[in-house]
């Protein structure tokens, strides 16, 4: 079939109509409020049950299933862009060691547990699923939907399976769903244990955090005019930057394949590869002084909108019903995962505020950092506990882990290194639950109201 360009934009525009109704109706509508839902996952839903496999209202085309990759190569592209931060790995030991080693735990962790005892499972009881299904339980859940898509698309680049993208996807979407809901539930728990420092129970939040419509006097800008328009708009400048490091990406991967046709690399590592290379001239040449880092994570993040959106929009319900059995077991053992993370490695390790920081990571690693922000907000309305704060610190080599892993288990995992790759995800997994609690398991917490509550040490 002919690519009419038509057609993409108006997939696009059918889908910003989408995320627009959506949008309204979390402003509107009390229990959407409630559930603090993403106007990109009810408007994907939205697009499932209004496209060709339901309804059949929505015109869309049968393109719109290779968006989500598309778009994650671009995401990818942008990651390091911009980035002139400075960092120390000593004062990210010194000052948040217990964020960083409990927050990388748990990328670790979801591996192991799902190439591992997710391996096995297959192995023994659906011998004829293929090994990389595994991967995408954490590449859905604590890589959202940016992972699942490049996890799903290095798959089909690599092995032509072409069902993997719809399971991630559906595992991505699930993940959303379990952060949410299943945050406000621990959320409850904990209010009526007395486990939270700051609030007694789930009160009012701020307006703009229930509806998503920032007042007047809240809004704040998206980021510096670093380019007088005159020359060219702000934000064409930094969009041209990202498309270029998305296409050096996109022709780079195309001229390693026809040099080496068996080599197989996914293309959103080589774009991000791109971006980084792309920083670095712009860097040497002082030009990166005039991007401003935060338009660029703008820019990403509006793909990550229309992906997450596209990506359960085209999520194909016969290949989730075809894999139902093995999708819904490893819901579970997701599940048990990250809910045992929190109640015995956050409460035993954290230093202090250990549900306000535990619940960030219960959220961020089903879902996204928005969704573990949101369960954040609600627990810690004035960000006291500093949580954020030193995620952000703690995060600059965090994403170095999850890139990594995200760029490398593919290829592991398709030349039949998958339990292998497992293996090595526990040892680290073990080696920094073990440092965390040598080093901070035996410290004292700040619980309710400056109460002290003695943790014990996990040994």
């Amino acid at each position: 079939m002919t690519l009419n360009p038509y057609d993409i934009l108006m997939d696009f525009a059918l889908m910003s109509m989408l995320l627009f109704v959506a949008q309204i109706m979390r402003a509107k509508i009390t229990i959407i409020q409630k559930l603090f839902l993403p106007a990109s996952l009810m408007a994907g839903f939205m697009g499932l049950a209004l496209g060709s496999q339901y309804l059949d209202i929505l015109p869309f085309t049968s393109n719109m299933s290779s968006y989500p990759y598309m778009l994650v190569v671009f995401l990818f592209a942008s990651l390091f862009i911009g980035n002139n931060q400075k960092f120390s790995v000593k004062k990210i030991a010194d000052e948040v060691g217990d964020t960083f080693l409990l927050n990388s735990a748990v990328y670790f962790g979801q591996y192991a547990i799902a190439l591992l005892v997710g391996g096995f499972i297959l192995a023994t009881f659906f011998p004829k699923v293929p090994e990389a299904f595994a991967v995408l339980l954490p590449g859905g859940f604590i890589g959202g939907h940016g992972a699942a898509a490049a996890f799903g698309g290095s798959f089909k680049e690599l092995i032509n399976w072409n069902e993997a993208l719809p399971i991630a996807q559906t595992f991505a979407t699930m993940g959303l769903l379990i952060g949410i809901i299943g945050g406000i539930i621990n959320i409850n728990i904990a209010t009526r244990r007395g486990s939270t420092s700051f609030i007694k129970n789930i009160g009012d939040l701020p307006e703009s955090m229930r509806t998503g419509m920032v007042p007047e006097k809240e809004q704040k800008s998206l980021g510096n005019a670093t380019v007088n328009s005159m020359a060219i708009d702000p934000l064409t400048w930094h969009l041209a930057i990202v498309l270029i490091a998305t296409g050096m990406g996109y022709y780079l991967t195309n001229y390693l394949q026809g040099l080496m046709p068996t080599l197989s690399v996914p293309m959103f590592s080589v774009a991000m590869i791109c971006g980084v290379v792309l920083q670095g001239v712009l860097k040497l040449t002082g030009i990166s002084s005039y991007i401003d880092k935060e338009v660029v994570t703008r820019i990403g993040s509006s793909a990550t909108d229309y992906l997450v959106a596209f990506g359960i929009a085209s999520i194909k319900m016969s290949v989730v019903v075809k894999y139902m059995v093995p999708i819904l077991i490893f819901l579970a053992i997701g599940i048990i995962f990250v809910t045992g993370y929190l109640y015995l490695v956050s409460r035993n390790m954290f230093r202090q505020y250990w549900f306000e920081r535990g619940i960030f990571i219960f959220g961020w690693s089903t879902g996204v950092i928005a969704i573990g922000v949101t369960l954040l907000r609600i627990v810690d309305p004035e960000f006291k506990s500093k949580t954020l704060e030193e995620f952000g610190m703690a995060y600059v080599l965090i994403s170095f882990i999850e890139i990594g892993l995200i760029a490398l288990l593919p290829t592991f995992i398709v030349n039949g290194y998958g339990f292998a790759a497992g293996g090595f995800c526990l040892v680290v997994f073990l080696a920094l639950i073990a440092t965390a609690n040598k080093k901070y398991g035996n410290r004292r917490s700040v619980a309710n109201k400056g109460n002290i509550s003695t943790f014990r040490k996990i040994s």
